[in-house]
């Protein structure tokens, strides 16, 4: 029969010729000539699984490894040389899939954020968790404090791998990895002492790998292995931005400026791109004008206005009017279907 690795190989490359797309190449393959941004080369990072960029360490990104490597995470440079390693106290990391970095409005410290939140069997574990963690302010090997805050999904259990926090609110969202994909909110203030409940505000691309919020709040970005996408709110697409081809594309953060995305892979010496925001993009995202005084009741401001619409948990949107398309959903299953007849017969044949 085809081996595990080789299954796998099958299966996204029957997937992608059904969904139209290209199958992703070996690692650090560049896609338009392009190079990466830097190369990561620590040799304990195998599984890079999230990142983010420093909220207050210039040139400095944050990485960790996936499921059975400890509640670890690491420094690193702009050279991709590791600076420091963080360990978690008090922390587990049954499948960590994704982390965010934000800054405490009060304090301007920096806050990053790790999500264990990995489940492929769809509900195997009763709850899920993320860990907050104040941002070092010395990057030397260190043990820091955690504050874990549990959660369930209010329709039950999901595989998810995207984390992402909302920069002027706080507010943290979860996005599912699924055929018929969805992104969650939590609630506005998180409690430790009881289960955190994420409620349903939108739907998410098939199979989403990883999401970030731009640095102003204004759009946020969901990553598949395929492609990224960038949305003002749920249902409210903006444009698909092609990305590098990858081994394996697991994560996806802005640059501070918001001008551009980076996104990463899995393996050994994997790399790790910068790729630039159509201008298209960018002006469909600034900040509009200052309205004009007119002397009377001025026009209430629409969901673009103010630097961005957060996913408002406690005003549950419409699924119809902010999600997938059903006819996509039945496109999306019917894609599977196919996929999982082809790799039997292949794999029969095979034996």
């Amino acid at each position: 029969m085809v081996s595990r690795p080789g299954y796998v190989i099958v299966r996204v490359l029957v997937v992608a010729a059904l969904l139209g797309v290209a199958a992703p190449l070996g690692p650090g393959a560049r896609a338009d000539g392009e190079s990466p941004l830097f190369t990561l080369k620590d040799r304990r990072i195998n599984e890079s699984s999230g990142l983010a960029v420093s909220p207050t360490h210039k040139d400095v990104y944050y990485t960790h490894n996936d499921s059975s490597a400890g509640p670890v995470f690491f420094a690193v440079g702009a050279d991709g040389r590791t600076r420091a390693t963080f360990t978690l106290r008090g922390a587990a990391a049954r499948d960590w899939e994704g982390m965010a970095a934000s800054r405490d409005p009060e304090t301007g410290q920096g806050v990053l954020w790790f999500a264990d939140i990995g489940d492929n069997f769809d509900g195997a574990w009763p709850d899920i968790s993320v860990y907050k963690v104040t941002e070092p302010t010395v990057l030397r090997d260190a043990v820091l404090p955690a504050v874990r805050y549990r959660f369930r999904y209010e329709d039950g259990g999901h595989n998810a791998e995207g984390v992402m926090v909302h920069p002027r609110t706080g507010r943290l969202h979860i996005v599912s990895k699924e055929f018929s994909g969805s992104v969650y909110a939590a609630p506005k203030r998180l409690r430790t002492d009881r289960t955190n409940v994420l409620r349903k505000v939108g739907s998410a691309p098939i199979m989403a790998t990883d999401a970030a919020y731009a640095p102003d709040g204004s759009s946020f970005v969901i990553r598949t292995y395929f492609s990224a996408t960038v949305y003002r709110a749920p249902g409210d697409q903006i444009a698909r931005i092609s990305m590098p081809q990858l081994e394996q594309a697991e994560s996806i953060a802005y640059t501070l400026d918001g001008k551009a995305l980076l996104t990463g892979s899995e393996g050994r010496n994997s790399p790790v791109y910068r790729v630039p925001l159509p201008e298209s993009v960018l002006r469909e995202t600034a900040p509009p004008p200052a309205p004009t005084p007119t002397g009377g009741t001025g026009r209430r401001g629409g969901a673009g206005q103010g630097g961005g619409t957060p996913l408002a948990a406690d005003a549950r949107e419409d699924d119809a009017d902010a999600g997938v398309p059903g006819s996509a959903v039945v496109l999306w299953l019917a894609a599977a279907a196919g996929a999982t007849g082809l790799i039997t017969f292949i794999a029969r044949r095979t034996r």
